[in-house]
């Protein structure tokens, strides 16, 4: 098994509208192959494709990422535990909200 590192020591988001799946993968420390697996496990990942298939994702989906990420590696959640966690009303804003909060505070460190 990988050795994953905690959301809290991941990079900050750059305020950016889209992303690839390789800067997601980079962003939330999760390989492009799984990041796909997870879209079809998790019905609110939903990038944006474009020409050729390729995959853009909003910044919301990235803190929804992170979330998952956190809920799998962290908590030690199942995919079908994770999936229902997340269906649970304001789990996935609460989660983003605070990691976007993580996320402002961060940057303002680096300023």
């Amino acid at each position: 098994m990988e050795n994953h590192k905690p959301n809290s020591e991941l990079p900050p988001i750059p305020a950016k509208r889209y992303f690839t799946i390789g800067e997601v993968s980079e962003l939330c420390g999760v390989k492009a192959h799984v990041l796909r697996y997870w879209e079809q496990e998790f019905t609110q990942l939903k990038p944006v494709k474009r020409s050729g298939n390729r995959r853009y994702y909003q910044h919301h989906e990235v803190l929804l990422i992170r979330r998952i990420r956190e809920l799998l590696y962290e908590q030690g959640f199942t995919i079908s535990g994770a999936r229902n966690r997340l269906g649970q009303p304001g789990q996935i804003e609460g989660g983003a909200a605070a990691s976007a909060a993580m996320q402002n505070v961060a940057a303002l460190r680096h300023e």
